[in-house]
């Protein structure tokens, strides 16, 4: 698998859109746990659970319906703190409408905390 946070976004939007509540991602990993913490605190998900097995593990997700897209963003993209109102603009369908996730010196950390902190990352996901 080449890329497993684009392909467990990719999992969670098509199970969204074939209107399905439940999706599961296999395998786990740290990354994508803590992009769907990020996820999960802002209410586009409701919950998910790890459940370990002898195969490293896979991720139970429960979907809300406030999600409408979600997506990983390749290839990641360094920006600086002073062009996250450029993507903003270009990644989300308004201003103040959804989130997106920028991997920092501080960790994974959504486009408004980037802000406030005057920092920069790469890319991550966008969801809306």
């Amino acid at each position: 698998m080449a890329d497993l946070l684009s392909s467990a976004l990719n999992t969670i939007y098509v199970a969204r859109k074939s209107g399905k509540r439940v999706c599961v991602i296999k395998p786990a990993s740290k990354f994508l746990l803590n992009v769907l913490d990020i996820i999960n605190k802002y209410n586009y998900i409701s919950k998910y659970e790890i459940i370990n097995d002898a195969r490293g593990g896979f991720v139970r997700i429960e979907i809300n319906d406030m999600l409408n897209r979600c997506k990983a963003i390749r290839p990641r993209v360094p920006i600086k703190s002073g062009d996250i109102l450029k993507y903003e603009k270009r990644l989300l369908p308004a201003l103040g409408f959804g989130i997106i996730i920028l991997s920092t010196n501080k960790g994974l950390i959504t486009h408004e905390e980037a802000k406030k902190l005057n920092v920069g990352g790469s890319l991550i996901a966008y969801v809306y």
